[in-house]
């Protein structure tokens, strides 16, 4: 692990570059700005290595306009409805970011703070954990939480994602990585091949809210529960899909247990890249980049255009603190947040 300066935030905090590398030469570039991976660079079949995550060159990028390439987000990711929830009694009010919601923790949320880093070895690889305490009220939400996130990349080109939480107030939490996943390099993902472990979509209204039901996959165009091109049924008429622009659906992952779970299976027929996604989380939001519009330029000069990058979101449902039957995402006093996720890169 290296650690290297990378700039000033707006708040005039030093910003590090921490660089992590393994045993055959994937590397794993983070800064203590949200946490966010910046590069994250994997082998081809031939054995080239090549960057598979959207981001920008500099800091100044993400501070001035990122669809949270790359970041850590909370405290809750996803959306609340009309920014609002009462938990024990008490109503509470967010900001309202993303038409009439909250989305991923407010105007500043964990993607634009700057966290603390120190070095975690680990046996099998190297690893970074990323601390920073939310304050009581910050952007709404109850009670001061202390939240690490510590990313290990292994000698088996794993990508492993540990989050834990503290809090001293009942609060929602709901934390995950929002890395643009694009495994050619370049180009759009709509030729990558996609399969994911779930049989059932938590679908949404016209403001990407829940509905409150969970919606079966079969016969339409989110059953991936078999391998699908991303771009086959990407513009199908199909209510889900005009709501979404595109997918940006939480997908409900079967499992037997609470453990880690295959949730997708991601793969690049150009590249070889192959992607596995592991989680203890209940569900995976597949978004495929549907508001990338051509006005951000990123790493290299290149111009994201619309679906030049896909997220496999881990983490729990969307709005939850308002939809009771949903699985909980309140944590309180004396019980700590645990979550794993693990993305594992190979070939074929």
């Amino acid at each position: 692990m290296t650690r290297t300066p990378f700039g000033t935030a707006p708040g005039g905090q030093g910003v590090e570059l921490i660089t992590l590398t393994n045993a055959h030469g994937v590397e794993l570039r983070a800064m203590t700005y949200g946490a966010i991976i910046i590069s994250l660079k994997v082998p081809d079949r031939t054995g080239k290595l090549g960057d598979v995550v959207l981001g920008y060159d500099s800091l100044a990028g993400y501070v001035k306009s990122s669809p949270y390439f790359g970041a850590v987000v909370g405290r809750y990711a996803n959306r609340i409805a009309k920014g609002e929830f009462t938990l024990d009694g008490t109503a509470y009010s967010l900001a309202i970011n993303n038409g009439p919601n909250a989305l991923h923790g407010g105007l500043k949320g964990f993607d634009k703070v700057v966290w603390q880093a120190e070095s975690l070895p680990s046996p099998d690889g190297t690893g970074v954990r990323f601390h920073y305490v939310s304050t009581d009220g910050e952007e709404g939400y109850p009670g001061t939480l202390d939240a690490t996130v510590t990313y290990t990349l292994t000698d088996s080109n794993e990508v492993r994602i540990s989050y834990e939480a503290t809090t001293d107030k009942p609060t929602p939490v709901n934390l995950t990585q929002h890395s643009y996943f694009n495994l050619a390099g370049r180009g759009d993902v709509l030729e990558h091949i996609l399969q994911i472990n779930a049989d059932r979509i938590v679908p949404v209204d016209s403001t990407l809210i829940p509905t409150g039901q969970l919606m079966p996959v079969k016969g339409t165009p989110f059953d991936f529960t078999t391998p699908h091109a991303v771009g086959e049924r990407i513009d199908a008429a199909d209510q889900q899909i005009t709501f979404g622009k595109g997918y940006d659906h939480t997908f409900v992952l079967t499992r037997a247990d609470t453990g880690l779970v295959l949730a997708a299976v991601l793969k690049d027929p150009t590249s070889g890249r192959v992607l596995e996604v592991r989680t203890t989380e209940p569900g995976v939001q597949f978004y495929t980049g549907n508001f990338l519009d051509g006005t951000l330029t990123g790493k290299g000069g290149v111009v994201y255009q619309r679906r030049t990058g896909l997220c496999l979101e881990a983490h729990h449902f969307p709005d939850s603190p308002n939809q009771p039957q949903f699985p909980n995402t309140i944590l309180r006093p004396g019980e700590t947040y645990r979550s794993r996720t693990v993305w594992k890169f190979g070939v074929e």
